[in-house]
C-alpha cells in the first residue's frame, strides 16, 4: 500500500531528499486558467450570477447569499451539547494559546530627539473561507477567526460553500461555530468565486475585504494566486500531508492510525513514515492492510496511500531521518522515537511539530490549542502557519527634533548622491535654508 524508498547507504542533499519523496501533481497554473472566466463573472456581477455558480457548482440555488442572522442563531440553538463542549473547550484552549501571540509596541530610542516607534496595526477587514464538500470543517472556523480576533481585526466576514441538503445555506455546524465566535456575517459562496467575492467585494451584496485567509481546494489556491495583489493572502493551500519520524520504540498502531488520519482528507494527501526500523516498516504496512479496509473512508485513504505522495522511508541513522524531514518540510510532522523530545529540537522546517505518542496530529487538528492552517507542498521552509501575525502589519512611525535632523543631514545627503538621487539630498538641504 505504502511504495518503499530506501535512503540507506546513501547520503543526499536537501534537495536530493526533496526530489525523491515528491508531492501528488497539483497544476495551479492550470486551474487558473479554468478559473479566470468565475473570476470576471463575480468582478463585474450582481448576486444573481453568485445564485446561478452556487447551482452550477454546487448543485443549489441559495435564496440569497447572505447567510441571515436568524438562520445563524438557529443554527447554534439546534447545536448537539456534545458537540457545544466540545467546541467550548477547544475555542478556549486555541485562544489561550494565540493570546501569547500579540505583538507589542516598541518605541526606539535612536538618538536624543529621534525616535522610531514600531506598531502592530491590523487589517481593516478579513475574509475568511472555510471549505466544504468532503467534510464539515468548524475547526477551520476557530483556526481562522480566534487570530483575526485577537489581532482586533475590525470587520470578519466568512464564506464557505451552500450544501443543498440545508436549503442552500451553509453546514449548520459552520453557522453555529460562527454564532459561537460571534461572528454574524457569512456567505453562502464557495470555491473560486469566493475568492472573488471577497477580493471585489459586490454592491449591495458583501465589501471587499483586504486580507483572504483559510484553506481550500485546488481552485480556492488558484484564486488565491490570481488574485493575490488585489488583496493579501495567508498561503496558497495545497493537499494535506504528514510526516512521521520514528525508531523501533514507535507503535505501529500508533503510526498506522496517524498517517490514515490524514490520507482521509483526499486522495491526494500525503502519507510519509521516515524510519530507521525496518521492522517497524513491516508492522505498519500490515496494520494499515487491516485497519484502512475496516474504516469509513476506505477507498480515498487507499488511493490516498497507494499515490506517489505516500511513501516509508527507510533511513540508516535518526540523524540522517532528521535531515530527510528537513527537506521535506512537512505541514504536520510527529516525532515518535526514544528519544522524541531531543529529536524534535531539531527540526527546523515543518508546519506544526507533534512530540511523542500522545501528541498526534489529530490533537492539533481541533483541540491542542496550535492552529492548523499550516503551510504545504513543502513551503514550511519559508513560512509559517496562519497566527495573529498574519492579521497584523508593522508600522513605523518616525519622529527627529532639528538638532538629531541637523547631526544625521550630511550622512543622508552623501548616501543620497552615492546612489544618484540628489533630489532625495535635496529634500534634507532645503530645511537647512534660510526663508
Amino acid at each position: 500500500m505504502l511504495r518503499i524508498v530506501d535512503f540507506r547507504g546513501r547520503s543526499l542533499s536537501k534537495s536530493g531528499y526533496f526530489r525523491e519523496l515528491p508531492r501528488a501533481v497539483l497544476d495551479v497554473a492550470a486551474a487558473m486558467e479554468l478559473i479566470a472566466p468565475i473570476l470576471e463573472r463575480v468582478k463585474d456581477g450582481h448576486e444573481s450570477d453568485l445564485i446561478d455558480l452556487a447551482e452550477e457548482f454546487d448543485g443549489v440555488r441559495p435564496v440569497a447569499i447572505k447567510v441571515p442572522r436568524e438562520v445563524i442563531d438557529q443554527s447554534l440553538d439546534q447545536l448537539a451539547p456534545e458537540i457545544r463542549v466540545a467546541l467550548e473547550i477547544s475555542i478556549e484552549r486555541i485562544r489561550k494559546v494565540h493570546e501569547n501571540q500579540k505583538r507589542l509596541e516598541h518605541t526606539t530610542q535612536v538618538v536624543d530627539g529621534g525616535t522610531v516607534i514600531e506598531k502592530w496595526v491590523p487589517v481593516d477587514r478579513v475574509g475568511l473561507y472555510v471549505p466544504g464538500g468532503k467534510a464539515v470543517y468548524p475547526s477551520s472556523v476557530m483556526m481562522n477567526v480566534i487570530p483575526a480576533q485577537i489581532a482586533k481585526v475590525p470587520s470578519i466576514a466568512v464564506a464557505s460553500p451552500p450544501q443543498a441538503h440545508f436549503g442552500g445555506y451553509p453546514h449548520p455546524t459552520i453557522l453555529a461555530t460562527c454564532a459561537l465566535l460571534g461572528v454574524f456575517e457569512v456567505y453562502a459562496v464557495g470555491g473560486a468565486q469566493a475568492i472573488a467575492l471577497f477580493a471585489y467585494g459586490m454592491a449591495g451584496v458583501c465589501e471587499k475585504v483586504d486580507l483572504v485567509t483559510g484553506p481550500g481546494n485546488i481552485y480556492v489556491a488558484a484564486a488565491k494566486r490570481a488574485l493575490r495583489g488585489v488583496i493579501a493572502i495567508d498561503s496558497e493551500a495545497g493537499p494535506t500531508e504528514i510526516a512521521i519520524l520514528a525508531d523501533e520504540s514507535a507503535n505501529a498502531k500508533d503510526v498506522a492510525a496517524d498517517l490514515m488520519s490524514q490520507a482521509e482528507h483526499d486522495t491526494i494527501a500525503a502519507a510519509v513514515l521516515v524510519t530507521t526500523s525496518p521492522e517497524l516498516a513491516d508492522k505498519v504496512i500490515k496494520e494499515l492492510e487491516l485497519r484502512v479496509p475496516l474504516t469509513k473512508h476506505s477507498e480515498r485513504i487507499a488511493e490516498a496511500l497507494s499515490g506517489i505522495q505516500s511513501a516509508i522511508a527507510l533511513v540508516d541513522t535518526i540523524e540522517q531521518g532528521l535531515d530527510v524531514v528537513n527537506a521535506y518540510g512537512a505541514e504536520h510532522l510527529e516525532i515518535q522515537t526514544n528519544d522524541a523530545r531531543t529529536h524534535a529540537a531539531e527540526i527546523r522546517n515543518a508546519g506544526a511539530v507533534f512530540i511523542g505518542r500522545f501528541s498526534p496530529v489529530s490533537l492539533g487538528d481541533y483541540s491542542a490549542g496550535s492552529n492548523h492552517v499550516l503551510p504545504t507542498g513543502g513551503c514550511a521552509c519559508h513560512s509559517s502557519g496562519l497566527s495573529v501575525q498574519t492579521f497584523l502589519r508593522g508600522l513605523h512611525f518616525v519622529e527627529y527634533n532639528e538638532t538629531a535632523f541637523t547631526d544625521i543631514s550630511s550622512v543622508v545627503i552623501t548616501l543620497a548622491n552615492a546612489e544618484d538621487l540628489p533630489a532625495h539630498g535635496e529634500a534634507i538641504a532645503v530645511r537647512s535654508e534660510k526663508s
